[in-house]
């Protein structure tokens, strides 16, 4: 199963029309990233099925770096594509090699195949990083396709970790994924990677148990598969988001309303179970009139309010504004909220009559936002 972001700027329309003629030095090259939740979903394989695909439509395609480690069918996969020679370089006694970077630019093509993104170049490299070389190769106009494993994500590191025991040192900035045209998760269940694993499709012999008790346990490759499959839902959210100028929400989003009423703390804890029935992002909101000074005690009750919400893990947001409904609505809009959790209005039944309620302002202003409304009583604390 393969999950892909849809963007405009799909790296095959560079294709519509080969010509090998044509020059591509005013735009930077185009970048897609084969992704997965382990080694042997078969993210590489993918890779150079489509590079195949591509060449067979008259596309100019090398492989700059392939590891197979020793995977047959990895290895057949490559066959028939033109390959970048290695640099070779002399370490300790020993003749290494790395991807020439410089070669592949030299040569030139439409597309150039690179596997293991988050790979560490041998010391004395150029660069430290392999995706610092690819980015040299899009700079030069020609387009990349790379694959990546979710756990070398440098945000994802600490989570990685606990889930899997495992600190992994070899990790890629999020810019790297930030700037890339397409994003395409190679999916496979655990039952099938266990499978593929057993059978010594992935690693030889020698490491296949080891592997099963450490870093291929089911409940580890679960939580890494999930992972995986959040990074490209966050991507093609923020980019829906991006081309068509509204929010258009994916994963569920809460925001407790705040204010000077003591039953804020009330409205925190029913949002803090909402945000963890939905496992959603928690946000609380607190809109300061710049015109109105609180006293001592709101002052207090308003940093009661931020500790709770950090308890919950929430994030505690202050803004400045006049008009409230008007501040959580920009709140909700940049923060892509799915789910609002408001008190019942206090206001005296004039005040609803001539202004309306919160409640219905924000009805009006956020057509795609859930409301919760909590109903409580009146305290002493004023509005």
């Amino acid at each position: 199963m393969i999950h892909s972001s849809e963007l405009t700027n799909n790296p095959d329309a560079v294709y519509a029309q080969p010509n090998r003629t044509y020059d591509r030095t005013p735009r930077r090259g185009k970048h897609k990233i084969f992704i997965g939740m382990a080694p042997g979903v078969g993210k590489t394989f993918r890779m150079l099925e489509e590079g195949h695909r591509l060449k067979s439509e008259g596309i100019d395609v090398v492989m700059g770096l392939l590891e197979t480690h020793g995977r047959k069918e990895t290895a057949a996969k490559g066959e028939g594509l033109e390959v970048v020679p290695r640099k070779q370089m002399l370490r300790g006694g020993k003749v290494l090699t790395e991807m020439d970077s410089e070669a592949v630019i030299e040569r030139r093509p439409q597309l150039a195949l690179i596997d293991e993104l988050a790979h560490t170049n041998i010391p004395g490299s150029l660069r430290e990083k392999r995706y610092q070389d690819v980015e040299e190769i899009l700079n030069a106009g020609i387009d990349v396709f790379s694959t990546l494993n979710i756990q070398h994500i440098e945000s994802l590191n600490d989570l990685v970790a606990r889930i899997t025991g495992v600190v992994v040192r070899e990790r890629v900035p999020d810019r790297v994924l930030e700037d890339a045209d397409e994003i395409v998760v190679v999916d496979v269940t655990p039952e099938t990677l266990e499978e593929r694993l057993l059978e010594g499709k992935i690693y030889a012999p020698e490491k296949i148990e080891q592997s099963l008790e450490n870093f291929f346990q089911r409940r580890h490759l679960i939580a890494l598969r999930e992972l995986a499959l959040r990074e490209v839902a966050d991507n093609v959210e923020d980019d829906a988001a991006t081309l068509k100028g509204q929010s258009c929400n994916i994963h569920e989003r809460v925001l407790v309303c705040i204010s000077t009423y003591p039953n804020s703390l009330q409205l925190l804890r029913r949002g803090g179970r909402i945000a963890s029935y939905m496992n959603a992002p928690f946000y609380a909101v607190f809109v300061n009139d710049p015109d109105r000074f609180l006293t001592k005690a709101e002052i207090l009750h308003v940093e009661t309010c931020e500790k709770l919400c950090q308890e919950f893990k929430g994030q505690f947001l202050r803004v400045n504004g006049t008009n409230i409904a008007k501040a959580i609505s920009e709140v909700a809009k940049q923060y892509r909220i799915t789910q609002i959790v408001i008190g019942e209005s206090q206001q005296s039944r004039w005040r609803l009559l001539l202004r309306g309620s919160l409640t219905q302002q924000l009805v009006r202003s956020l057509k795609h936002v859930d409301l919760h409304i909590i109903a409580t009583e009146k305290s002493g604390l004023s509005n």
